[in-house]
């Protein structure tokens, strides 16, 4: 485990926020992959894993986490104040973006974090990126406004269905996927339907 200390944290949405991290000497990771948090909460030690959502990992990291009251990690991590350490590993994860060619992400609930963070970096790569979030009241909406307004393509849908055209006329682009079991199910579905012959998913499980 590496010990590494929180330089912000903000609120970001609904039961949403971002932790800001300072990146550890020699630690490495794209856009896309993940971390293992370990905490104590309680007495008891509780473990995670929270997928980056900055497009890099330079000086700092961030994390998006979505909580519920009733939760034990996430709303500890929620109570965390700049200067606080918290404990990882990794990064884990085979689904990631290094900034080569164009990328599309479908994304629900906290799966918001990697998918602007993938779109940004393409944008300061230079290429065309879409992202496709299920749902309302999408987080990070500064950062979603902040890449519609630099030429991103940002779409807040209430069925996968309105997403077909849009993935049809991105032949080009690698397609990402990030939230839950039936989310990613559905989502690589329509991307398949829709003749996307690249479907990079990560899931977090069970909702």
């Amino acid at each position: 485990m590496t010990a590494v200390t929180v330089d912000a944290v903000e609120e970001v949405g609904t039961r949403t926020v971002a932790l800001e991290l300072r990146t550890p000497d020699g630690f490495d990771a794209e856009p896309g992959q993940f971390l293992l948090v370990r905490a104590t909460v309680d007495g008891v030690e509780e473990t995670g894993y929270y997928t980056l959502s900055s497009p890099d990992t330079e000086g700092t990291m961030e994390i998006t986490v979505e909580y519920v009251p009733e939760g034990t990690l996430a709303p500890w991590l929620a109570e965390r104040t700049p200067g606080d350490e918290i404990e990882i590993e990794g990064p884990f994860g085979d689904v990631r973006y290094t900034g080569d060619g164009p990328a599309v992400v479908l994304a629900e609930g906290p799966g918001i974090g990697p998918a602007v963070g993938i779109a940004e970096r393409a944008r300061g790569a230079g290429h065309d990126a879409t992202v496709i979030f299920w749902g309302e009241d999408p987080p990070h909406r500064d950062r979603l406004d902040a890449l519609d307004a630099d030429g991103a393509t940002v779409l807040v849908v209430g069925s996968l269905d309105e997403a077909v055209d849009t993935l049809v006329g991105a032949a080009e682009a690698t397609v990402y996927v990030f939230g839950f079991e039936s989310f990613v199910r559905d989502a690589k579905t329509v991307a398949e339907a829709a003749g996307v012959a690249d479907v990079r998913a990560e899931s977090f499980g069970p909702r």
